[in-house]
C-alpha cells in the first residue's frame, strides 16, 4: 500500500491528467456508442470498458514519455556538461 501511496504522490500531475481524460473519453465513447446502437445499455457498457483500458494505457505512455525527455536532458548534460553548468549559475 505504501509503494501504491509513493506512485500517486510522484504522478499526482499524470494521473490527474489521466483521470480527467478519462472522464472525457467516457462522454465521447457513450455518446457515439449511444448514437450507433441506439441502445443505453450497449453504450454504457462499451463507454465504460474501453476508456478504462485507454486510461491505463495512457498512464503508461505519459510515463514513457517522460523517461524519453529524462534521456535526453541527461543525455544532453553528458554532451554539453559547461554548458548545464553556465545555465545553472
Amino acid at each position: 500500500m505504501a509503494r501504491i501511496r509513493r506512485i500517486a504522490r510522484t504522478h499526482r500531475l499524470a494521473l490527474m491528467k489521466t483521470g480527467t481524460y478519462y472522464v472525457l473519453h467516457i462522454t465521447v465513447a457513450a455518446a457515439v456508442a449511444y448514437a450507433v446502437t441506439r441502445n443505453f445499455w450497449a453504450a454504457l457498457t462499451l463507454s465504460l470498458l474501453e476508456p478504462t483500458v485507454q486510461a491505463v494505457a495512457y498512464f503508461f505512455h505519459e510515463r514513457a514519455w517522460a523517461r524519453v525527455a529524462q534521456r535526453r536532458r541527461l543525455n544532453e548534460r553528458v554532451k554539453h556538461p559547461h554548458a548545464a553548468a553556465a545555465r545553472a549559475a
